[in-house]
């Protein structure tokens, strides 16, 4: 069976560098699975704002939720907005001050976003994006209620005009400067998942899960 490639996004073109862009879905989500902390920007009476936030990627669409109360959920709501995801892979080391760089993984998303208003897409994007990151928790846990369920919002937004922006390279110096007497490579960066910490309040001795010990980012 001859699987189906996945499709380009279309419009946002890489200008400054552009040998580092990538526009095939694959490049793409790979990237977003990778790295759930994004930046969603957006207007604030006429004022550019970034927020930080979780994001996870379910097929065609990214998610991201936050209070019923939040001003950047409210005003992101059918309107045009950027999130970007990036990952830095390392401190690139030149022997100019000019061509010191970083090796990094990065998307850009453009589009209109909207409340996921449905009340059982929406418990269902929650679930989702709880076992994206910890598969099996979300049957563990306590019910939702539903004041709670009414004070989380769900965003939702189709990828459909993105790009990847990627450098995983050594230092790109002059050839001239090759010789000269001074360190240059690549410092490799990456994050750690240390152990576990567990809560201090509440019932003590109880056993660590596999998705919480086996989590991972990157």
């Amino acid at each position: 069976m001859t699987e189906t490639p996945a499709p380009k996004t279309q419009r946002v073109r890489v200008k400054r560098m552009h040998q580092r862009g990538a526009y095939d879905r694959a490049t793409i989500d790979a990237i977003l699975d990778a790295q759930p902390l994004a930046h969603v920007g957006y207007l604030l009476d006429g004022a550019p704002l970034v927020t930080p936030t979780l994001q996870w990627r379910e097929g065609d669409h990214v998610y991201w939720h936050g209070s019923s109360a939040s001003r950047m959920l409210e005003r992101c709501d059918g309107a045009e907005v950027c999130v970007t995801v990036t990952l830095m892979d390392g401190m690139v080391m030149a022997r100019s001050a000019y061509n010191h760089s970083v090796n990094y993984r990065s998307v850009m998303l453009l589009g209109r976003a909207r409340i996921v208003d449905d009340r059982a897409e929406k418990e269902m994007r929650l679930r989702n994006f709880v076992e994206a990151l910890f598969p099996g928790r979300w049957d563990k846990l306590r019910a939702m209620t539903e004041q709670e369920f009414k004070a989380t919002t769900v965003l939702a937004l189709p990828i459909d005009e993105a790009s990847a922006k990627i450098r995983a390279a050594p230092p790109g110096d002059d050839d001239a400067d090759l010789d000269i007497d001074v360190w240059a490579g690549v410092i490799p960066l990456r994050t750690q998942t240390l152990d576990p910490v567990p809560d201090p309040r509440g019932r003590q001795g109880v056993p660590v899960p596999d998705h919480v010990r086996n989590f991972r980012i990157g």
